[in-house]
């Protein structure tokens, strides 16, 4: 059969974390002159309609489940990784991240945009892809998951692997065993801080960055940008452990929810610096989206994002 030609719409545009496709018409709408509509008033503009919309809960139940398998499945890799009679532990473990990452981003994307992680969602809120409400369910949802996930690998562990390795969890220190008694090893909060802001920031600009501008998803596809995403979070797992080499130290967090939810359960020394974990990558995605900002319009196409709070102020009236 013959196909009329017709315009690109909105809805035609691919982005990897917005989300699922029946739901773009609530964030992508136009006017009769083509161009994106704004909200006119503050609660439209934050989404507030969504808190209590069944659609936006439903679909948070995969992030609820993608970010609690994604616990399960990271702090089991974290502990069998190192319980692994190789010489470079941290090279297995992130390779076998990034494959995870990948495949779970893959699987939650049409249901919910595939966040599994605050990162993702608080970034996707600032630039206007979501509204904040969405995010806010997403985000407590995938705390929900950390928690549960946690559960699931304290109940198939004993108790010296989870005494040992922590189920796993974020950690900037651990107390050892010395000469002279138990000493104290890890990095200093201000290194781990400055970390967490560093790796994050370049997980943003290196992989989320295709996954919002739509010229770029469209034209790689979205299994090509979410791998590209859980090949970015391996990298910088790699780096961040080989840079500081120091026992005690489990590396970038970058995703809060994965943290909280060790800590919660497994509570001790876990809480340690644990506010450099949701402190770092806030700052990172804040950074992120002046960066946006700043560049010129016609290499990031966020112009016109519902959402978007500059955007919304702009169109305030005079």
């Amino acid at each position: 059969m013959a196909q009329t030609n017709r315009p690109v719409m909105e809805e035609d545009k691919v982005h990897a974390f917005s989300s699922p496709m029946p739901l773009m018409s609530e964030h992508w709408k136009s006017t009769a002159e083509g161009k994106r509509s704004s909200p006119s008033t503050f609660s439209e503009f934050l989404g507030l309609h969504e808190l209590c919309s069944s659609q936006v809960w439903r679909a948070s139940l995969a992030e609820l489940v993608g970010t609690a398998v994604l616990v399960f499945a990271i702090d089991t890799i974290v502990i069998s990784s190192i319980e692994t009679k190789t010489t470079t532990p941290n090279l297995v473990l992130s390779i076998l991240i990034a494959i995870v990452v990948a495949i779970l981003l893959i699987a939650t994307n049409p249901v919910s945009g595939g966040h599994i992680n605050p990162v993702i969602t608080f970034s996707a809120a600032l630039v206007g892809l979501i509204s904040l409400s969405r995010a806010a369910v997403y985000i407590f949802m995938q705390c929900v998951g950390g928690v549960l996930g946690a559960l699931a690998l304290k109940a198939v562990v004993n108790s010296n692997i989870e005494q040992a390795f922590s189920l796993g969890g974020c950690t900037l220190t651990v107390v050892a065993p010395g000469p002279q008694g138990p000493l104290t090893v890890g990095i200093e909060t201000g290194q781990a801080l400055w970390l967490e802001i560093i790796c994050t920031f370049i997980f943003l600009f290196a992989s989320i960055w295709m996954a919002f501008d739509h010229r770029q998803a469209h034209a790689m596809g979205k299994v090509m940008v979410l791998s590209i995403v859980g090949i970015v979070v391996g990298l910088l797992v790699f780096i961040s452990t080989t840079v500081t080499t120091v026992k005690g130290y489990s590396g970038v967090g970058m995703n809060p929810a994965r943290c909280l939810g060790p800590a919660l359960i497994r509570g001790g020394h876990l809480w340690n610096g644990h506010w450099v974990f949701w402190v770092g990558p806030t700052i990172a995605c804040v950074a992120f989206y002046l960066y946006i900002k700043l560049i010129p319009r016609q290499h990031f196409l966020v112009d016109g994002y519902k959402h978007d709070i500059f955007n919304y102020v702009k169109s305030l009236p005079k």
